[in-house]
């Protein structure tokens, strides 16, 4: 084969060289690949109702009436079982308010979309009752005598932690001043929550800070782990305030309120 070639001339030589290359390429247009696209979700206010309910409803401690809004922030991805094409990585790659995911670090491997979805399910269960723990022992609240529901339908995930926790300590304690922890605005955000108020990273923060503009956040909570990434495609308009446990979220919110510094991107 090596010798017949050496006999073609140049751009005989070339095309015949590009068959296999075209032919490569038609395969991979076809074929599904193994990345989840992703775009802004929507947004919900903790503070508020969803569906006619409330998200946070509190049982044996006093409740404040709150203003302001207390978002928390989703992305929408393709399912696992989504067949990718390459025409729509292409498209979807140039686009700021698209991402590209290698689809394992969404999803894990080998489990169905039934499997995932409990799963996610599940792991918005336990955020729920972290949430509600940290908020409790910040305030130092005996979770024997206070209860705390909280429902966020069709969302799952443990990303909207923080803001539950958030949420919790503006209905029973506002800034601990009598106003509110929000100071009137949107404020928005993402993070995971353990029971003992450490917040953590949870992907797709450019999308969020997307989503969170678009709903009229002035304010976003971002893990600061994830600072460099939600910084990257930043909405104008939106500042950022980097956090890592729930007591520093609430000193920067009440920082924020009173015109001091705070924490930055």
């Amino acid at each position: 084969m090596l010798s017949r070639l050496t006999r073609l001339s140049r751009p005989a030589a070339l095309g015949l060289c590009a068959v296999p290359v075209l032919a490569l390429f038609g395969v991979a247009a076809a074929a599904p690949l193994p990345f989840v696209l992703a775009r802004p979700g929507m947004t919900a206010d903790v503070l508020g109702e969803q569906k006619g309910r409330p998200v946070i409803s509190i049982t044996g401690a006093p409740v404040r009436e709150t203003n302001g809004q207390l978002r928390m922030t989703t992305i929408l991805a393709t399912s696992p079982s989504a067949t990718v094409r390459l025409s729509e990585l292409v498209d979807n790659w140039f686009r700021t308010d698209r991402a590209v995911l290698p689809k394992e670090s969404v999803y894990p491997s080998g489990k169905s979309d039934a499997e995932i979805e409990e799963r996610n399910l599940e792991q918005m269960a336990r955020s729920q009752s972290d949430a509600a723990l940290a908020a409790l022992d910040f305030l130092d609240e005996d979770p024997k005598k206070v209860k705390v529901d909280l429902e966020l339908a069709d969302v799952g995930g443990p990303s909207a932690g923080l803001l539950f926790s958030l949420g919790i300590v503006d209905k029973l304690d506002g800034n601990g001043s009598g106003k509110d922890l929000t100071g009137g605005r949107t404020i928005a955000g993402t993070g995971t929550i353990s029971a003992a108020g450490e917040v953590g990273p949870v992907g797709g923060v450019g999308l969020k800070t997307q989503a969170a503009k678009r709903d009229g956040a002035t304010v976003f909570l971002v893990p600061k782990a994830e600072c460099s990434d939600a910084a990257a495609h930043l909405p104008a308009g939106l500042r950022l305030i980097p956090v890592t446990t729930l007591s520093g979220a609430v000193d920067a919110l009440r920082a924020l309120d009173a015109g001091r510094a705070v924490p930055a991107c």
